[in-house]
């Protein structure tokens, strides 16, 4: 793999890291602002739930500025909201300030998860492109496994805990902020919106010394001409319909597995079971090292097995643990440490499928012309149910109990291996102008 692109990789997968950070981070701090402003049940959920709906927003609007401004410029405003909302988080004096400020990271969370496997997947090889823009997906779970660790290191130490837990993230914020000053801009929006074409060339050269540069170009500028020779069409047309259906499906199956949910309440739904408050801030570590692991050995095989095949893995392996759960609380059968180490397998079958594919899938299965809002729109998805499942989950989990909870999760990952043996197509090793021109016609 080529050193250069590699480390851009790992500069723009920083975005990842800040999105699974600030995602987990309010895991730990969440009882502690309930108690600080007195927050009833439904201001404790939109609370907790506020970074998410920002991440709807920052989702949906996030191809705009990656169209326009470019993928780069777009990353540094990412880094900017990011280190905002971190260090106004941590300083809020009320609870109207603290819901803007995570707001506000919620944007950076969502065009981040637009525009960094976008730039990802434009600028790496296709025979490691499933590795290399799995990375930002491996720096979404390591910070997710940082937020858990810095809670169980912070949690205890004051009053004031919670604003420590909160604040950390201005230190990696400014890391992403300068590191995306040195990387080139994607060459084919350089090619395909600027017609810079000997800058596009260069980047290119870079990332793939091996490749036939002009013949790459040449298929960069081809793939445009065809989509100008047809009739000019909207986004949300027949036209694009497949690609749009595959994104929304994989992201909808993605969320209703229930990732967040455990993601989000993990301390909470360990306490459910029995365990204590220390124990259950130490279980939820254990999913954070889980999740890094699984994702890690995923990267190795993503690009050998292909994406359809870690999700067929995946699938089976979240019924089989989801089933689990769901009869231990039926059964309020919590023997030792039984869900949670139920809740540790169904973690490492999720990495090592969807939470591996999901941004290396849509990112690559739509034209380039139209890849930064089929980007959104499968984002925006992805988060838009993300923040549905977050906000009512306390809610659900109280009315239903935990046994029905975690059998509709169940369900839902039955029907995505059905989807995934009916509809999924392959990607691996394709170039990204095949894949959009095969997806779109066939």
């Amino acid at each position: 793999m080529n050193k250069k692109v590699f480390l851009w990789s790992i500069v723009v997968a920083l975005g990842g890291f800040l999105f699974g950070f600030d995602t987990a981070v309010i895991s730990g701090a969440e009882r502690a602002i309930q108690e600080v402003w007195g927050l009833n049940v439904f201001e404790h959920g939109l609370t907790v739930s506020i970074a998410l709906f920002g991440t709807v927003i920052g989702a949906l609007l996030g191809g705009i500025p990656s169209d326009k401004l470019g993928r780069k410029k777009t990353l540094f405003w990412i880094a900017v909201f990011y280190f905002v909302s971190a260090v106004g988080s941590a300083l809020a004096t009320g609870w109207y300030a603290f819901l803007f400020f995570r707001f506000l990271g919620g944007l950076g969370v969502g065009a981040s998860s637009v525009t960094a496997p976008l730039y990802i997947t434009e600028i790496s090889p296709a025979k490691s492109r499933g590795r290399l823009v799995a990375l930002f997906q491996f720096n979404i779970v390591f910070g997710i496994l940082i937020a858990f660790l810095s809670n169980y290191l912070i949690g205890g130490t004051g009053e004031n805990d919670w604003r420590w837990m909160l604040g950390t993230e201005a230190l990696p914020a400014i890391g992403f902020l300068i590191g995306v000053l040195f990387v080139p801009e994607s060459p084919r929006w350089l090619i395909l919106k600027k017609d810079r074409v000997q800058e596009a060339k260069e980047t290119l050269q870079a990332a793939n010394p091996e490749a036939d540069v002009e013949q790459t170009v040449r298929e960069i500028i081809a793939s445009a001409h065809v989509d100008e020779r047809q009739p000019a069409e909207a986004f949300f047309s027949k036209r694009y319909s497949r690609p749009i259906t595959l994104a929304v499906l994989f992201a909808f199956f993605n969320q209703l597995s229930g990732i967040n949910a455990i993601i989000y309440y993990a301390p909470r739904i360990f306490e459910m079971t029995g365990l204590g408050t220390s124990s259950a801030l130490l279980s939820s570590v254990g999913v954070g090292v889980v999740n890094f692991l699984f994702t890690l050995l995923a990267l190795n095989f993503i690009d050998r097995f292909g994406r359809r095949t870690l999700m067929f893995i995946g699938s089976v392996g979240l019924i089989v643990t989801l089933g689990l759960v769901s009869y231990a609380f039926f059964s309020q059968n919590f023997t030792g440490y039984s869900v949670p180490i139920y809740l540790f397998v169904y973690i490492a079958f999720f990495a090592f499928s969807q939470g591996a594919v999901i941004w290396v899938f849509i990112s690559e299965i739509f034209p380039n012309k139209v890849r930064a809002y089929g980007q959104a729109t499968g984002s925006f998805t992805h988060w838009i149910l993300a923040a549905l499942v977050a906000f009512v989950f306390p809610y659900i989990a109280e009315t239903l109990g935990g046994g029905l909870t975690f059998l509709i999760f169940c369900v839902m990952m039955i029907l995505q291996l059905l989807f995934v043996w009916r509809m999924m197509p392959e990607t691996k090793e394709t170039s990204l102008e095949e894949i959009g021109q095969e997806v779109v016609h066939t």
